[in-house]
C-alpha cells in the first residue's frame, strides 16, 4: 500500500513531551516490518529519536496508512551508499561518508489504513461511526507484529 509513496509525515517526541511532524523520504518500501530513512545527527529529530525512540509514519496516497513503531539509528556505510541519491547531495549539502549522516530504521509494530478509493463506501462508514453503528472491518485494518 505504501510501495508508490516516497514521502512519510515522520512524526517523533520532542524533549518537552510535543509531537512533532517532518516529511522523510522513504529509502527502502518493500515493507518487511523495517523502514529506512537518512538523516543528520546535529538534527532535533535525532535528538527527539535518542530521548524517545517510539515514532509513527503516516502515508496518503490512494489509501491512508499509520504505521507505529521504534526507531533506532544505523552506522552502516554500505546501506547508506546504497540509499543515497544526488538529491542528498543538494538537500543535505554532503555525501553518504559525512560521519554525520546517519540511517533511521523504524521496526513496525503495528499499522492502520484507511481505503480512500471508494468515495461512497467512506461516506457510509463515516455515517455507520457517527450512528455507533458497527463499521465494515475492511476499510481499517490493524497489524500486528
Amino acid at each position: 500500500m505504501i510501495k508508490d509513496i516516497k514521502v512519510a509525515m515522520f512524526t517523533t517526541i520532542s524533549s518537552d513531551n510535543k509531537i512533532m511532524s517532518c516529511p522523510m523520504q522513504t529509502q527502502e518500501v518493500g515493507f518487511d516490518g523495517e523502514l529506512w530513512f537518512l538523516t543528520m545527527k546535529d538534527t532535533e529529530k535525532y535528538q527527539e529519536i535518542i530521548s524517545n525512540p517510539n515514532v509513527n509514519l503516516a502515508y496518503v496516497g490512494h489509501s491512508y496508512v499509520s504505521i507505529s513503531g521504534m526507531a533506532e539509528f544505523i552506522e552502516d556505510a554500505a546501506k547508506k551508499k546504497e540509499y543515497w541519491n544526488l538529491i542528498f547531495d543538494k538537500m543535505l549539502d554532503t555525501s553518504y561518508e559525512d560521519l554525520n549522516v546517519v540511517l533511521i530504521k523504524v521496526n513496525a509494530d503495528s499499522a492502520e489504513y484507511w481505503d480512500s478509493g471508494n468515495m461512497s463506501k467512506s461516506v457510509k462508514t463515516f455515517v455507520k461511526k457517527l450512528t455507533n453503528k458497527d463499521t465494515e472491518k475492511d476499510h481499517k485494518k490493524t497489524i500486528k507484529r
